[in-house]
């Protein structure tokens, strides 16, 4: 089992759902969790929350698919602590439409934040762990990244995209010891998905078991690979 203490990692959409429990997980192994998002008081929240548990953190305000916003999150955090260990690709946002009905700006939204923006990190940081000849780069996708539903283009594409995108990630920088994993989860309880009508809560998966999952994920020994997306479901089905 590899330590995690003392490791510096990024977690995207760390203000709240995965992200935030993912963050809360890794501070519970000793890690340093840098958080960011576009809301500061969802990350505040959850430096706060870090914070009680006697860990670490430290939150970064960004837009994920904005160039500028990832060069200065990622110069910030090399300049403070001369390294990233972990990169957890977590932001996204979500709309359903028929492809017919789907409006070229929701198109263009869901693109830049699911998809560009992992790209824009993982373009940034993969530099420096080559360099040192270590890393860790978990991409959180979804089971619309294996399957295909009615009304789900958008996203689906963006997250089956992100599955092939982790593949080439792991080709290329597997030489230098960087691990790449892709976690596709099935419906989880989160703020963006609470409230949709017919989900019965009980049936669903939660934040702390994708945290869980991405915990065991980081501390294998390092020459252990998982070669494809990773899906993680409930065994009943969560609509009723």
């Amino acid at each position: 089992m590899t330590s995690l203490l003392d490791k510096v990692a990024i977690i995207t959409g760390g203000g709240s759902g995965i992200g935030r429990s993912i963050a809360i997980a890794l501070a519970n192994e000793g890690a340093f969790p840098i958080i960011c998002g576009r809301r500061k008081d969802r990350l505040i929240e959850t430096v706060k929350s870090i914070m009680e548990i006697g860990g670490s953190a430290h939150f970064f305000p960004a837009d994920v698919s904005v160039e500028e916003d990832v060069a200065q999150l990622v110069e910030t955090i090399l300049k403070n602590f001369d390294k990233i260990d972990i990169l957890i690709n977590n932001a996204a946002v979500f709309s359903e439409a028929p492809v017919h009905e789907l409006e070229i700006s929701e198109w263009d939204r869901q693109m830049s934040t699911n998809l560009r923006g992992p790209f824009l990190l993982v373009r940034e940081i993969l530099p420096g762990m080559r360099q040192r000849r270590s890393g860790h780069i978990i991409n959180i996708s979804s089971e619309s990244g294996i399957e295909y539903y009615e009304n789900d283009s958008s996203y689906g594409t963006t997250k089956h995209a992100l599955n092939a995108f982790g593949e080439y990630i792991q080709r290329e920088n597997q030489e230098y010891n960087i691990r790449v994993d892709t976690i596709c989860p099935g419906m989880v309880v989160t703020e963006m998905t609470e409230d949709t009508p017919g989900l019965d809560h009980n049936k669903c998966l939660y934040p702390d078991d994708i945290a869980e999952l991405a915990i065991w994920l980081l501390t294998r020994r390092g020459n252990i690979k998982i070669g494809t997306p990773i899906l993680i479901q409930t065994m009943q089905n969560p609509w009723t």
